[in-house]
């Protein structure tokens, strides 16, 4: 009895230890013999990664499970039982030989689990989980801010533009042709799956390109300054809006603010995010005066106070001295994220 006819027939809950006495009676049915092929490490941590899908969804936490379909990304993750490691080569359970690796980065220790993904695009990976000590970057006096943007991704207080390669926008009528061939194909078909390739490498290079340009990015900001300071955006709900939503997405805003946290964890600095409500746009950083209403087209303004503000570099100053007041007087250490809530930031 599956988990899932266990639910909506019975509504029972099976647990890790039901799930795989299960998987042992499949295992002597002739029928499902292939089972036998590979060991039986990956089989049982699928089956604790259900039983823990399960548990989210009866506690509130998730939605119910759902099937992973074929041509999306798998995934097989091997206990230290099932994989051998020399220091150099990797051997899995019921291998003759070892995987054929070429190195994005090299590890010191040892690992205590393998996991081994392919993709959409039919790219394999081999990611290992290592305890590892990271060296810290030294403390430095610097703290920036840095507005999101679109025409750019970021512009700092210190007036530095990142600009926006537009990685989507680069490759949109190339991905538009292949996808175009790929609705033309009969379902089923060899054909259909050569253009469905085709159609997912593409979206993988754009995918990497944007990741590689943001990695670039947060590691020179976290390298540079002790403190970065950015705003808290709701992106989900931003992107809900028609004519930006594309390039809102092109610019992953999110991914960003999920590097910078990260890596402030990591290498000892300091990620203050500041409500959204904020008026850090309207508001002049000389002089604190807050217009009633500025339109996203309108880029520059003037002040009552005579101050020409540019809208960017004016948000990222204004944010800067929020982010000031909260590392002052705020409860922050190093390799902590500070959220300054509105009432911290008032515009008075």
């Amino acid at each position: 009895m599956s988990a899932n006819y266990a639910y909506y027939q019975h509504q029972q809950k099976m647990s890790y230890k039901e799930t795989s006495h299960q998987l042992t009676l499949l295992k002597q049915n002739p029928e499902f013999s292939w089972l036998k092929d590979v060991t039986a490490v990956p089989l049982q941590q699928a089956l604790r990664h259900l039983n823990t899908a399960f548990l989210n969804f009866f506690a509130g936490r998730a939605k119910y499970p759902r099937f992973k379909k074929k041509r999306n990304q798998q995934s097989a993750t091997y206990a230290s039982n099932a994989f051998k490691w020399d220091g150099e080569k990797l051997t899995l359970a019921k291998m003759k030989s070892p995987l054929k690796i070429r190195w994005h980065r090299y590890f010191a220790g040892i690992p205590t689990t393998v996991t081994v993904s392919k993709d959409s695009a039919h790219r394999y990976f081999v990611s290992f989980s290592v305890e590892e000590e990271i060296e810290q970057f030294p403390k430095i006096g610097e703290q920036v801010a840095i507005d999101l943007g679109i025409k750019d991704v970021i512009v700092s207080s210190k007036g530095f533009a990142s600009g926006n390669p537009k990685y989507y926008q680069k490759y949109q009528k190339k991905l538009a042709k292949l996808q175009k061939r790929l609705a033309k194909k009969q379902k089923g078909s060899q054909n259909r799956e050569k253009a469905r390739l085709k159609v997912a490498k593409l979206q993988a290079k754009i995918a990497d390109c944007r990741k590689d340009f943001l990695n670039k990015l947060t590691i020179r900001l976290i390298r540079e300054n002790q403190a970065v300071i950015t705003e808290s955006l709701a992106v989900k709900n931003m992107i809900k809006n028609r004519k930006l939503s594309k390039v809102i997405a092109d610019a992953a805003w999110e991914e960003l603010i999920r590097q910078l946290d990260y890596k402030a964890s990591w290498y000892g600095r300091v990620l203050v995010q500041v409500d959204r409500f904020f008026p850090s746009s309207k508001r002049c950083h000389a002089c604190g005066h807050v217009l009633d209403k500025l339109p996203l087209e309108i880029r520059e303004w003037n002040c009552v106070c005579g101050s020409h503000n540019l809208r960017d570099y004016n948000a990222a100053k204004n944010l800067l001295a929020v982010g000031r007041t909260v590392l002052a007087y705020g409860d922050t250490s190093v390799g902590d994220t500070a959220i300054a809530v509105s009432s911290q930031v008032s515009s008075k």
